[in-house]
C-alpha cells in the first residue's frame, strides 16, 4: 500500500500547511490544503486594512513567509490576488508595495462611483432584503455609537464597512457587492488614517437609512443613501492631498 505523510516546516523542507504525496503516482510532489493560499491572502489582507502595512509600503516576501511559517509561493499568490483588487501593486526593481494613500483626484472618483452604485443599492435592498437580514442590519447600526478616541474610530469604520457589505449583499446584485466591497476597502484604510472621530452626524444619517429599509420604503432609502455618501464625502475631502 502506498504511503502518504504530513510535513511541516523544518521536516524535509516542506512548509506547513503543505502536504507530501509520497504515493507512487506523485513521488515527492506537494499538495497544498484547499483553502491555503487564501488564509495567507486575509492575513495579509488584515495587515493592510488595519494599516499593520501603511499605504505605500514595501512588502517583503522573505519576511512574512517567516512569520508565517509558509514558503514564499502562497505568498506571491496572496499578493497577486491583493494585485488584482487593488490594495497592492507590484514595482520594476522594487517588488510588491501596499497601494498608496488616495489622492484628492481618486477620492473624488471614488465617491462619484459610489454615488452611482449605492443609492441604487439601498433601494433593491428595502425591495428584497429578507427579514433575518434586516434584522441583522438593525442591531449593527444599534451598537455604532459616537466616540472620541480613536479606538472606537477604528471600530466604528469596520462596523461602517460591514453596515455597507449588508446592504450591498441585500440587494442581491454580487456584482454590485464585489465593486463596492473594492471601493470600500480603499475608503477604510483613508478613514483610519486621517479620520479619528465618528461623528453624531454619521450615526443619524444611519438611523435615518435604517428606516427607510426597515419601512421597505425604495424611495427614502436611495434618497437616504445618496445624502449619506455625499455628507461622507464632506467629513473626509479635506483630508485629501491634491
Amino acid at each position: 500500500m502506498a504511503r502518504r505523510s504530513s510535513v511541516r516546516q523544518g521536516d524535509a523542507g516542506a512548509p506547513e500547511g503543505d502536504v507530501l504525496d509520497r504515493t507512487e503516482a506523485g513521488q515527492g510532489r506537494i499538495k497544498r490544503a484547499p483553502g491555503y493560499v487564501e488564509e495567507v491572502f486575509e492575513v495579509i489582507r488584515a495587515d493592510i486594512m488595519s494599516l499593520a502595512i501603511p499605504p505605500d509600503t514595501r512588502i517583503s516576501i522573505d519576511s512574512l513567509a517567516r512569520r508565517l511559517g509558509v514558503s514564499q509561493t502562497p505568498i506571491r499568490e496572496a499578493l497577486s490576488m491583493l494585485e488584482a483588487i487593488g490594495l497592492v501593486t507590484k514595482r520594476h526593481f522594487v517588488g510588491y508595495c501596499s497601494a498608496p494613500q488616495l489622492n484628492r483626484r481618486q477620492l473624488d472618483q471614488l465617491y462619484e462611483a459610489r454615488l452611482l452604485i449605492e443609492p441604487f443599492a439601498a433601494r433593491r435592498a428595502a425591495e428584497q432584503m429578507d427579514d433575518q437580514a434586516m434584522a441583522e442590519l438593525v442591531a449593527l447600526a444599534d451598537a455604532m455609537t459616537p466616540g472620541e478616541s480613536r479606538q472606537s474610530y477604528d471600530k466604528f469604520a469596520d462596523q461602517d464597512s460591514e453596515l455597507h457589505d449588508l446592504i450591498a449583499t441585500g440587494s442581491g446584485n454580487p456584482i454590485i457587492r464585489e465593486t463596492l466591497s473594492r471601493l470600500h476597502s480603499h475608503l477604510h484604510i483613508f478613514r483610519l488614517r486621517f479620520h479619528s472621530e465618528v461623528t453624531t452626524e454619521a450615526v443619524n444619517e444611519h438611523a435615518d437609512l435604517i428606516a427607510a429599509l426597515t419601512a421597505r420604503d425604495a424611495d427614502a432609502a436611495e434618497k437616504a443613501m445618496r445624502e449619506h455618501i455625499q455628507r461622507s464625502y464632506a467629513r473626509v475631502v479635506p483630508f485629501a492631498d491634491e
